[in-house]
């Protein structure tokens, strides 16, 4: 094997690799000893030519992810063992069976594979590298999920495109990398979804939140529903499975509302109690009647992807929570969310408690929520845990 290039950190600067955390930033490193190119494995050392780790090299703030923190090999073996083992744990926590095909495979620093998000639907493997360094494996990678995996899987589709730098070289436009997409429904807690892999965004799923939309049908019955930001239905699926009065689902996007009919439709005969609406959320909150609903869902994209906007995204969660409040019935539940990884949960909770103070109601935390367990987070790296969720009961 090909000796790697040896990169040295500033002297105080290896720190948090002494404390496992999988990212080393581009201001950390002191020298490169030759040449080295996106996607490249490296070995990171200390000042003092201590070793700390091994990752792939990137060009920008993030400099290198780390894959391993022991000096070992790093070859078809030690993927395979890595992809083996989050694929024994999803068996293990139950999430592949005769009601339930759809979960996250790999879920990037988590599953001590950082730069990759895998998640599987129904025998379809849709692939995410957000580094050069796992997009450049990906035929190994597909190759130990052909093993691993078995029978099980049927096709395995590169979405990498579009998380992939724009700059990075050998970028490819997404295609299968093995197999093709049959097009059939994937099950989810018993509940049907077609699934948009190679047009909707992200792998196509909000997988992450399949235990809140589940705990949604519970308070569901005989309840007035609105599902904003909604994207393909799986609120107003759940809502209406937890015999809802009404629901009715809010996206900015045509495709995605055709898509929420579409799963409405799948699992439900007659569904004349569901409404899909194509509109700007903030514009329907704004324009909606106060006592309408019982039940609202705010699930918007991620208002922050980057510290520096922070305080847009904030304020941005503030006003939306504050409409929700201010206009649910009396007794009304919301669910209400943040992706933001930038978002801590402490800043989104005092979020949801200015807009709370500003309507001068009543509010109860029922729940707080986060990311299920095939989106593990490392311990080493609390920034993988980016979902942020509340219930509270407004009177």
């Amino acid at each position: 094997m090909q000796e790697l290039i040896k990169i040295v950190l500033k002297s105080g600067k290896d720190q948090s690799m002494l404390r496992f955390h999988p990212w080393v930033f581009s201001g950390a490193i002191k020298k490169i000893y030759g040449s080295v190119k996106e996607g490249d494995l490296v070995k990171v050392y200390n000042n003092k030519d201590q070793y700390l780790g091994t990752g792939h090299y990137q060009p920008g703030s993030i400099a290198i992810r780390i894959v391993t923190f022991n000096d070992e090999p790093v070859d078809d073996a030690f993927w395979f063992n890595r992809i083996e083992k989050a694929w024994n744990w999803r068996l293990t926590a139950g999430l592949h069976h005769e009601q339930n095909n759809i979960f996250r495979m790999i879920n990037a620093e988590g599953d001590q594979m950082p730069g990759l998000v895998v998640d599987f639907y129904n025998g379809i493997l849709v692939f995410q590298a957000h580094s050069m360094g796992m997009y450049a494996i990906r035929d190994v990678l597909v190759k130990a999920f052909k093993e691993i995996l078995g029978e099980k899987l049927t096709a395995v589709y590169d979405k990498s495109e579009s998380t992939l730098s724009y700059k990075a070289d050998g970028r490819q436009p997404n295609s299968y990398l093995y197999g093709k997409g049959q097009g059939k429904a994937a099950v989810e807690n018993g509940l049907l979804f077609k699934i948009g892999w190679e047009t909707g965004q992200k792998t196509g799923f909000f997988i992450d939140q399949r235990e809140n939309r589940e705990l949604l049908s519970n308070y569901s019955r005989d309840k007035k529903v609105l599902n904003m930001f909604g994207y393909t239905g799986g609120f107003s699926v759940y809502a209406l499975a937890g015999k809802a009065k009404l629901v009715h689902s809010v996206d900015s996007s045509g495709p995605a509302i055709d898509l929420t009919r579409e799963n409405v439709a799948l699992n439900f005969a007659d569904a004349s109690n569901h409404e899909a609406y194509c509109t700007d959320a903030f514009k329907y909150l704004e324009e909606m009647e106060e006592n309408a609903y019982d039940v609202i869902v705010l699930d918007p994209p991620a208002f922050a992807k980057h510290h520096n906007v922070l305080n847009n995204a904030l304020q941005g969660y503030k006003k939306l929570n504050s409409k929700a409040i201010a206009k649910i019935a009396p007794g009304g539940i919301l669910f209400t969310f943040s992706c933001s990884q930038a978002v801590s949960r402490e800043n989104f909770r005092k979020s949801v408690f200015t807009a709370a103070t500003h309507s001068g109601r009543a509010v109860q935390i029922l729940h707080q929520l986060t990311q299920p367990v095939d989106h593990p987070v490392s311990i080493y790296h609390p920034e993988g845990e980016y979902l942020k969720g509340l219930v509270v009961r407004v009177d």
